[in-house]
């Protein structure tokens, strides 16, 4: 049964997404084994489609991925940027790769697998068509239809009903989407541009997996029920269960202490049809989900039964005969499917844990420059008698292979070493769906065959080539990571840089070494309408990790103006422009961004009274660097210790988003800070959401916070004080003002307020009433105490002019 190894590709060779589960190194226990035995046997598959990260119906998942053994997957249209993240202050671009993580954390343990589409999560949409219109409603299709195509599911589900009202615009809008893909699919005029890798695939039906928040909504369909509870065979817990674990991967959401009761296995599900052949009792009725659907495809099935019947807990190696045997019947299939690849590559993955064959890569340097060699280590164990011969490592990427061809003992491990160099015009690490510039709802990607994919491939694939019985097995070895750098990174110390038009500003960047010996010269490309002096300054860094500071002077234009400032660093005739960020969190890989090391440069009128300014963080944000770029001079607090002395020279005190709803002890120290208020302090509260406070006493008179939101960032502003001092003292303010803001203008604000409050201003999304809680002044004593709901955490770090002018007069106040 001798077989040309070019008759199998591994997994990753083919872009097939199999849960993660299935690639690790972990010992595989016999439980896991069978498991993977009937998802082999089984060939049912659901989609499930919602909007966001934590839409999906976990235990639904964890029911048809681990109990009934389907191909389950999860198609997130967003990753989540636009969030708020109770963790720390990574935000929009960056929250987004966390909120990643946390879905395929999330799918490591109900048992499904993750894609996603190129939407942008733009923060809470009141209405679906203002949703489709920023997401490009064609595009987002084409992405749904790209993944129904690639995944080639039986039924489809929806989490939100397709009737539109009572939810966000995004949820609507995946529904809605997700039917007119279902529809598309199989259609070869639809995205024909799909069609040189894919193949048209049409779904049976599309249900709605109705919540208990929207249940009724979807006029009249009859409902149909499935009995969802039990336990999972592999650890015994129930789907409830495994599903709170799950979900509590959510962490930047909150919900990180997510749990349900021990023991629960009671479960009903509850769907309505939306489109597809009708469904009575289970949302697979009628659809033949053995391998009897391919063509020769029974003799499979019923291998695998018998191999499930005689399966040896004790002794898993005994199986070992009979898999290969199944193994060439299924190679011998003549059936172009991208479903049999899949499950080819599962085969190989049972035989390998079966065989006990573990095998790990290493490599010398986890960071690598383009161009640059590396070591790698390659280290393979057989823990059982079975024979094995160990014939290559596989190189796939540079169509290059490591001739081994050794008999593996049982127990005794074997390594072998190989030099190789990374291809000098292998791209930097960075996310694929953030290598270009987008725009406000969709992501740029220019290789349509990443679409959908919730992670960059392999930099370097490995595969490992064995043989068994006369059968070559190609399985892939994803146990190495390794990250693109360059030999330099750059950072410009300040993200903002305010300044008056024809005034000069000194800019720090910092260059760091990845590598010795790194000379070069470094300079900052600017606008034609700036300048910078000097023009460019060499280094010459000999020691890794070294690192140094250069000065750069800009001049404004003498009119106002916005630019974008890039630093950049030539070595070798080489271009190098990136910076580091890392994304750090216990319960998620670290992640490494490298973005365009750039800063936003703005030239505006801008004055402010009052410099020493308190801040007592809150859940997260980077308010505290923005003062500092405003002149201010930044006093750190503790809700621990709020005593005169800590307050005294302050000219005003901010408070941090969400810090009543995160900060413990901040209720027994208010009264400290409406003491400071009373004696002339000027206090600025920000948002926090209206559930969960710590206190509801957060203003010296009463305050009622809401759900209340202005999601249109354009929304027309309308001045209800304009005599106010906030809106006039030192920079006057105007509708110019409120140009150029982001995302939304503001949320959760005070819907009932006392009487010592001033509304400062009113605005309104499309349709709906005016807000008058946005911005609200109160004098207590010979102070100020400010509420806002408006939106600074997002607008000041991305250098919204009049945002700036709009705060500076709040930390104004009295002075």
């Amino acid at each position: 049964m001798n077989l040309r190894r070019s008759g199998f590709f591994s997994a990753l060779a083919c872009g097939v997404l199999i849960p993660c589960a299935l690639l690790a190194q972990e010992p595989t226990s016999s439980q896991a084994i069978l498991h993977d035995l009937n998802s082999f046997r089984q060939m049912g598959s659901v989609l499930y489609v919602a909007a966001h990260p934590d839409d999906e119906n976990n235990e639904l998942i964890a029911y048809l991925a681990r109990g009934r053994d389907y191909r389950t997957a999860y198609l997130s249209l967003t990753r989540g940027d636009g969030g708020q993240n109770v963790l720390g202050p990574d935000f929009a671009e960056k929250l987004g790769v966390a909120r990643t993580q946390e879905l395929l954390a999330a799918r490591r343990v109900d048992g499904g697998r993750q894609y996603f589409s190129r939407a942008v999560d733009f923060g809470f949409s009141k209405d679906y068509r203002e949703t489709l219109n920023i997401w490009d409603k064609q595009g987002v299709l084409s992405d749904i239809v790209r993944v129904i195509r690639e995944f080639r599911p039986d039924v489809m589900l929806t989490r939100f009903s397709t009737t539109p009202g009572g939810t966000h615009g995004h949820h609507t809008s995946s529904a809605i989407l997700a039917l007119e893909a279902f529809k598309l699919a199989g259609d070869p005029k639809a995205f024909p541009e799909q069609l040189g890798d894919l193949k048209t695939w049409q779904p049976s039906r599309i249900l709605w997996n109705g919540s208990s928040f929207e249940r009724g909504k979807s006029g009249g369909t009859k409902e149909i029920t499935i009995e969802a509870g039990g336990k999972d065979p592999v650890t015994g817990e129930s789907f409830s269960e495994i599903a709170a674990r799950s979900r509590s991967m959510h962490k930047t959401q909150g919900l990180g202490g997510f749990r349900r009761r021990n023991g629960d296995t009671a479960r009903t599900e509850r769907f309505q049809l939306l489109a597809g052949s009708p469904v009575t009792n289970d949302i697979l009725d009628g659809i033949d989900t053995t391998w009897n659907r391919v063509p020769g495809g029974a003799p499979i099935g019923a291998a695998a039964d018998q191999i499930i019947a005689q399966f040896n807990p004790q002794l898993p190696s005994d199986s070992v005969p009979a898999l290969l045997e199944l193994r060439s019947k299924l190679m011998a299939l003549a059936v172009d499917d991208p479903l049999l690849t899949e499950k080819r590559a599962l085969l190989d993955h049972i035989l390998q844990a079966c065989l006990g064959l573990k095998f790990k890569t290493t490599v010398s340097s986890p960071e690598v420059v383009p161009g640059e060699q590396f070591k790698l280590h390659h280290m393979a164990t057989l823990h059982s008698d079975i024979p094995v011969k160990w014939i290559a490592v596989s190189y796939p990427g540079i169509k290059r292979e490591v001739n081994k061809s050794v008999d593996l003992r049982q127990n005794q491990p074997i390594s072998t070493d190989s030099i190789q160099t990374l291809a000098a015009n292998t791209p930097l690490t960075e996310p694929y769906w953030l290598r270009e510039e987008g725009t406000p709802g969709m992501s740029r990607v220019d290789d349509p065959s990443l679409i959908g994919r919730p992670e960059n491939p392999p930099v370097f694939p490995v595969e490992q080539v064995f043989e068994v019985g006369g059968q070559t097995l190609t399985v892939p070895d994803d146990s190495m990571h390794i990250d693109v750098i360059p030999p330099v990174w750059l950072h410009i110390v300040s993200d903002i840089a305010l300044l008056a038009p024809g005034a000069s500003y000194s800019v720090a960047v910092e260059i760091t070494a990845s590598r010795e010996n790194a000379k070069g010269t470094l300079q900052l490309d600017v606008p034609g309408d700036w300048k910078v002096s000097p023009a460019n300054q060499p280094f010459d860094l000999s020691e890794v990790g070294e690192r140094k500071q250069f000065e750069f002077t800009i001049t404004a234009p003498s009119q106002a103006a916005t630019a974008k400032i890039v630093a950049s660093a030539e070595i070798n005739g080489h271009q190098y422009r990136n910076q580091r960020q890392i994304i750090s969190y216990p319960h998620i890989p670290r992640q490494s961004l490298q973005p365009l090391a750039s800063m936003k440069a703005i030239s505006l009128d801008f004055a402010i009274h009052g410099h020493n300014v308190g801040y007592l963080p809150g859940a997260g944000d980077s308010l505290a660097e923005n003062l500092k770029q405003m002149g201010c001079a930044v006093t750190m607090l503790d809700d621990r210790n709020l005593t005169p002395e800590s307050l005294k020279g302050l000219d005003a005190v901010v408070i941090g988003v969400r810090a009543f709803n995160v900060r413990t002890n901040i209720a027994s120290e208010m009264p400290a800070l409406f003491s400071y208020v009373e004696n002339g302090g000027t206090v600025i509260a920000q948002y926090n959401r209206p559930n969960g406070l710590v206190t509801t006493k957060i203003a010296p008179y009463d305050l009622k916070l809401s759900g209340d939101r202005v999601t249109d960032e354009t929304a027309k502003v309308t001045f209800l004080a304009p005599d106010n001092p906030v809106l006039n003292t030192p920079n006057k303010i105007s509708d110019s003002d409120f140009d150029g803001w982001i995302q939304e203008r503001g949320i959760y604000f005070p819907s009932e307020w006392d009487s010592h409050f001033t509304p400062i201003l009113a605005c309104h999304d499309p349709g709906e009433s005016p807000l008058n809680g946005s911005l609200l002044v109160a004098q207590y004593g010979k102070g100020y105490f400010v509420y806002t709901g408006l939106v600074f955490f997002r607008e000041l770090p991305a250098g919204v002019p009049g945002a700036y002018r709009l705060f500076a007069n709040m930390l104004s106040l009295g002075k």
